[in-house]
């Protein structure tokens, strides 16, 4: 992997913005997302997890998020690129796809209709390893995926599948956390996804923060990072404190509803999330932009 080996850092996760109706994805808006949060500081960028909205993205508009993305990014960072499917055959297109376009990592998240066995989901992710020579970030969601993978399974597949090299925490749970770290001995490089959990985790070794704020708040999750990493505990509470409320909402309203709408508040809007995803409410509204600190208008 480029730049970072092992991946460090604030990884932003920016949502897909759409064309008025949601009939497109807004490639222009895309790109000036991306390079406002590379500018910010950010180490690395990974599009289409869950808050891009990848479940509801036509094949066409995934690759097009991809190259928007690679393209506006330009090497100055590692590109993560989200390429979880149904199925394993789309799995690995999207994996493929992004290797092509010139990403650094995939990140594969488990999703499927049927309960999966650990022998089923280690399959899949040995097929798609077998397809791309990219590091795979196994992500864990069972939230959103309807799969959890335990810590025990994890390791086994970092043992055994040469290139799944890192893992996606985002359960909430720091013990799960603490189990991968504990069965590796600190080999495993773990990024925690639950944006609640972030001080503790990195507190307790987590190589990076996958997130979603920084599409609203950047700075602030920089400093969080970078005071928990000098082991600046005060400074780092202190920050997490301030920014903890936003997170909370975020996560409690859905990440493309709620950053959606902050973007739009910040005047820099995004379009709606698409159907069956809604906007956020007017109520919702007025308390994002006061965690925001933009005044209601006259």
């Amino acid at each position: 992997m480029s730049q970072l080996n092992p991946l460090q850092g604030i990884v932003a996760y920016p949502i897909t913005p759409f064309t008025d109706g949601g009939d497109a994805v807004d490639t222009t808006e895309l790109a000036a997302l991306v390079e406002r949060l590379v500018a910010s500081g950010v180490h690395a960028i990974a599009p289409l997890g869950s808050t891009g909205e990848s479940a509801y993205l036509t094949e066409a508009e995934f690759d097009a998020v991809v190259d928007t993305t690679v393209a506006a990014v330009d090497g100055r960072i590692p590109v993560v690129v989200g390429a979880s499917d149904l199925t394993t055959a789309n799995t690995i297109r999207r994996a493929r796809y992004s290797e092509r376009a010139g990403a650094d990592a995939v990140m594969i998240l488990p999703v499927s209709y049927w309960k999966l066995t650990d022998h089923e989901i280690a399959q899949h992710y040995s097929r798609v390893a077998a397809a791309v020579d990219l590091p795979i970030m196994a992500y864990n969601n069972p939230a959103t995926s309807g799969i959890d993978m335990s810590p025990e399974l994890l390791v086994q597949m970092y043992a055994g599948i040469d290139n799944v090299t890192m893992v996606k925490e985002s359960t909430g749970d720091l013990s799960r956390m603490l189990r991968i770290k504990e069965l590796t001995d600190g080999a495993l490089p773990f990024y925690n996804g639950s944006n609640p959990l972030v001080l503790d985790a990195l507190k307790a070794g987590a190589a990076g923060w996958c997130t979603a704020a920084p599409n609203l708040r950047p700075q602030p999750c920089i400093d969080l990072y970078s005071a928990a990493l000098s082991g600046d505990h005060q400074k780092a509470q202190a920050i997490y404190d301030d920014l903890a409320p936003l997170l909370r909402f975020i996560v409690a309203g859905g990440l493309p509803t709620t950053v959606k709408a902050g973007l739009d508040v910040l005047g820099r809007g995004a379009g709606d999330p698409r159907a069956p995803l809604l906007p956020l409410d007017v109520e919702g509204r007025a308390e994002l932009a006061a965690m925001l600190g933009v005044p209601r208008p006259a």
